[in-house]
């Protein structure tokens, strides 16, 4: 784990962006005190990424039973 301050992060977020694809986790200090912490990620896609929850029902599609309880 690394500490900076905020203005070498600002100066340097590229080269600092490339430890942390390294590996390297970072700890953002601003006035003595830890602001913020840049870790890798620990999955292989970043949650926004990934596939959703798939829903499906038997029988007609989702959509149509949907459809259908709302008109009840």
């Amino acid at each position: 784990m690394k500490t900076i301050n905020f203005t070498e992060f600002r100066n340097h977020a590229s080269d600092l962006m490339t430890e942390v694809e390294h590996g390297e986790t970072l700890v953002v200090m601003r006035h003595g005190r830890p602001i913020a912490e840049v870790s890798p990620v620990t999955e292989g896609q970043p949650s926004w990424k990934r596939p959703a929850l798939r829903l499906v029902t038997k029988g007609s599609g989702l959509s149509t039973a949907i459809l259908e309880e709302r008109e009840q």
